[in-house]
């Protein structure tokens, strides 16, 4: 028994180990598949991080979309849909002062004459205006400048709505007058399609229709700044010794302050800051500076490029410091025939008896005869 019990015994101690082997290795085995598990996981995680920090480190492609049009072409040559801004005076001349060396456009250029109108709140006239755009969208542009605490009432589909520009308090004779004709320039020559730059006033009315005017205005060789050399005491009379050296007195001249002048004479005009400050500290009433300030300047810096005569029309014969205005019960058609006649003018180096391209002063109440005889008369 005892020799049996001990081969028993015996026989028993190689499955022990055997089991205690397998049991030994499947534990290895288990923790290096825990082992690695978990390194795979701390990588899928750390994997995980870095993708999401360089994803929100890097920028998308939103961004870059909204920042294109600054170095885009389109950023330059499209005309602002926007007038009102927050630049101050400084700003927008300085801003506007700019003009490309190159002649050649690198783009199809269709020139544009911008309508400046200057008015102290409503424009009575608008719907003549409106006769007189209609069909030319593309080759004009709109600017208002009014007293600062008129809020227009145009609906959204007039020619004039949106159309207002900052603006502030203009006075007869002052320099604010100046300033607020050169704060319409400055934001007309933000828009690149426009080359011509014509000043109205809510009294002034058309006397041809759109095509005539266009095509006058752009096939002309000279800008219409009147100037001109007047003894009287109301031109020279005017004149201030403490001009000198910048203004000459046989440089002095006098001017309508209703002008047409190109994209250049436009640059000269906002950019001037020599001239300035002598017309604005030595030419006060009765030195009445809009009639001063742009003829004597262009005649110092451009006398070739000046035809030294208005478009606009106005009446002087009934006396007084202002031309006659126009009412209901004096637009007739004996009126209208008298407005567009007996006229005599140089064009381009020729004569021409087409010499004013529109008129002043008319009232309100001349809209209501107007409308019917612009249609038979002035072609809109």
């Amino acid at each position: 028994m005892e020799a049996k019990d001990s081969k028993a015994t015996v026989s028993v101690k190689p499955n022990q180990s055997r089991v205690k082997l397998n049991l030994t290795q499947l534990l290895v085995l288990f923790l290096l598949l825990c082992f690695s598990i978990s390194l795979f996981i701390i990588y899928s995680v750390r994997k995980t991080e870095v993708t999401t920090t360089v994803a929100s480190s890097v920028p998308t492609l939103q961004p870059c979309v909204q920042k294109q049009p600054k170095t885009d072409l389109d950023h330059w040559i499209k005309s602002p849909s926007e007038l009102l801004h927050n630049m101050s005076d400084e700003e927008l001349l300085w801003t506007a002062s700019f003009a490309p060396k190159l002649t050649n456009y690198p783009f199809t250029r269709v020139p544009k004459i911008a309508f400046m109108f200057l008015t102290k709140g409503p424009l009575p006239l608008a719907p003549l205006w409106e006769r007189f755009f209609q069909g030319h969208e593309d080759l004009y542009s709109i600017y208002v400048h009014s007293l600062p605490s008129y809020k227009p009432t145009f609906s959204p589909t007039s020619v004039f709505y949106g159309r207002q520009v900052p603006s502030k308090v203009a006075e007869w004779g002052q320099m604010s007058m100046c300033d607020a004709e050169r704060r319409l320039l400055a934001n007309a020559l933000l828009d690149i399609s426009n080359e011509r730059f014509v000043l109205v006033s809510e009294s002034c009315i058309p006397l041809y229709n759109f095509t005539i005017i266009y095509n006058y205005i752009t096939n002309s060789k000279y800008s219409f700044m009147g100037a001109f050399d007047d003894p009287s005491s109301v031109g020279r009379g005017r004149y201030n010794y403490n001009m000198l050296p910048q203004v000459e007195l046989s440089q002095w001249r006098k001017g309508s302050q209703w002008f047409e002048v190109n994209r250049n004479l436009a640059i000269v005009i906002v950019s001037d800051t020599t001239y300035y400050p002598k017309f604005e500290e030595f030419c006060r009433p009765a030195c009445y500076v809009d009639e001063h300030y742009f003829p004597t300047l262009l005649t110092i810096q451009a006398p070739d490029l000046i035809a030294n005569r208005s478009l606009t029309w106005v009446d002087w014969s009934r006396g007084g410091p202002h031309p006659a205005t126009f009412g209901k019960s004096d637009i007739t058609e004996e009126f209208m025939v008298n407005l567009l006649q007996n006229h005599d003018c140089v064009y381009n180096g020729e004569p021409s008896s087409v010499c004013y391209l529109f008129a002043r002063k008319f009232s309100p109440g001349s809209l209501e005869p107007l409308i019917p005889l612009a249609t038979k008369f002035l072609g809109y």
